[in-house]
């Protein structure tokens, strides 16, 4: 079975794991240490009867969407630019090894003193999706076909055409497969860094809060609520970056996967 974007397919499998989960924190007897799906749900309808619930995650959302769609342009113009001018990419290669090889609680720590809470999870989020759509992007572009090319030069087709026709369909698979990766590292760095910071009316707040008061509840209802914001938004992102890219549609409807990497 094809991988799409929700990992899940079949509803009686997440039924049997939530039975599974039910049944090993009644057996626990201990509602710190585990609590059931019900305990969660139940958290969940609280937290929501809140007034600052919907404030939390659209500040959340809003930060964490924002680093990711600036790294992501970012990403895609250095990329671009190190396949045009070797030396870019000469110039920038130490710089991607470095923010790959330093552990996250680093840069959060860095972040947290040079420029507050605040923007925290903007930044984290732009330094760990940077590097892998930068990455994708130059596989992307050294994908394409080097005879579409050679006849490109030959017909003098502008560069506006070459990017739109030749480019663009071999880069997309590319950003796509990346895109997936940095969508859900970016929600994780972005929350974790959060918890660290506490900046106030973040989701990274709550769990932070739970630790405190020992509600595992809340953690986990916050958890699930994290998640759901998560793939509500690789959904969104990965649908439109499909529309970018006829070819790829017509793929899919001819039953072919709709990302092939």
């Amino acid at each position: 079975m094809k991988a799409g974007i929700f990992p899940f397919k079949k509803p009686g499998i997440i039924l049997f794991w939530l039975l599974v989960w039910q049944a090993a924190s009644m057996a626990v007897h201990n509602n710190i240490i585990l609590v059931g799906p019900l305990e969660v749900l139940s958290a969940l309808l609280r937290q929501a009867g809140l007034p600052d619930f919907w404030k939390t995650i659209g500040y959340s959302f809003g930060k964490i969407s924002l680093g990711f769609l600036m790294a992501f342009i970012a990403g895609i113009f250095a990329g671009g630019a190190a396949c045009r001018f070797p030396i870019i990419g000469d110039l920038l290669s130490p710089l991607m090894a470095l923010i790959k090889s330093v552990p996250v609680a680093s840069f959060v720590i860095l972040a947290l003193i040079w420029a507050g809470s605040e923007n925290l999870s903007v930044i984290i989020g732009f330094l760990v999706v940077f590097p892998m759509i930068y990455i994708q992007t130059i596989a992307g572009i050294e994908s394409t076909d080097p005879h579409l090319l050679e006849m490109a030069k030959v017909f003098q087709m502008s560069e506006l055409k070459k990017f739109f026709y030749l480019y663009r369909p071999a880069l997309l698979p590319y950003l796509a497969a990346g895109s997936r990766v940095a969508l859900g590292m970016s929600w994780k760095s972005g929350i974790a860094a959060e918890v660290i910071g506490v900046p106030l009316h973040s989701i990274g707040e709550k769990p932070y809060l739970a630790k405190i008061y020992l509600s595992t509840a809340d953690l986990f209802a916050w958890t699930l609520v994290i998640i759901l914001l998560s793939m509500l938004f690789e959904t969104i992102f990965l649908w439109l970056l499909n529309l970018a890219s006829p070819g790829i549609r017509r793929k899919k409807r001819e039953g072919g996967s709709v990302w092939n990497s």
